[in-house]
């Protein structure tokens, strides 16, 4: 069997993280479903959807881009987080876990890209 992006455990924390965030955005008000909370969701759907195309894409530059991308859209989500905070849309308790998920893509994003930078 060929390799897939869905062995790649950071493909499945991505997974794992657009869950977070579409449970943590139900709770905003009404007049942000398609503001932040639009923007939210879009920017965590990017992650895994970054990396399974990067993957798919079958050059490592190529590859290597979409990772790249799918972290840019981490530090998105970061933002986006900070700014629900600061608008108190989420208390930084209910925050907490999905914060940590996220600073572990993102390191395992940076490590992706990393390898993928490396000739062979």
């Amino acid at each position: 069997m060929a390799y897939s992006y869905r062995e790649l455990l950071v493909w499945q924390k991505g997974i794992a993280l657009v869950v977070k965030i579409y449970q943590l955005t139900e709770s905003f008000p009404k007049a942000e479903w398609y503001g932040l909370a639009s923007q939210m969701r879009r920017a965590a759907v990017s992650i895994p959807a970054n990396i399974a195309e990067g993957s798919a894409r079958g050059h490592r530059q190529e590859y290597r881009q979409f990772v790249k991308i799918a972290y840019a859209s981490g530090a998105e989500l970061e933002t986006h987080l900070e700014i629900a905070k600061q608008l108190n849309f989420v208390q930084a308790p209910a925050t907490r876990d999905t914060e940590e998920l996220l600073s572990e893509i993102m390191k395992m994003l940076n490590a992706l890209a990393k390898s993928l930078s490396k000739s062979r």
